[in-house]
């Protein structure tokens, strides 16, 4: 399944991003959107979990947690 995650601080990176998620199962990709012209982050990524039911717990607890003092939003990719 694969998870879009909103509101990432512009600091965060792909590997804490896929440690927090590891946290609930299994990561098979993590990706976040970089700006062309900077090659800084957009501020949102995704994630994808083999699992339907890890993913839907990571979901369920990691949305609207803080991370870098920022609250992320969780939702499932369309």
């Amino acid at each position: 399944m694969k998870l879009l995650v909103r509101n990432l601080s512009r600091s965060t990176t792909e590997q804490e991003l896929r440690i927090l998620f590891s946290a609930h199962g299994n990561v098979t990709e993590c990706t976040l959107v970089l700006d062309q012209a900077t090659a800084k982050s957009k501020g949102f990524g995704f994630v994808e979990m083999p699992n339907e039911k890890e993913a839907k717990d990571a979901l369920k607890n990691l949305h609207e947690t803080k991370v870098s003092n920022n609250k992320i939003r969780v939702k499932i990719a369309q």
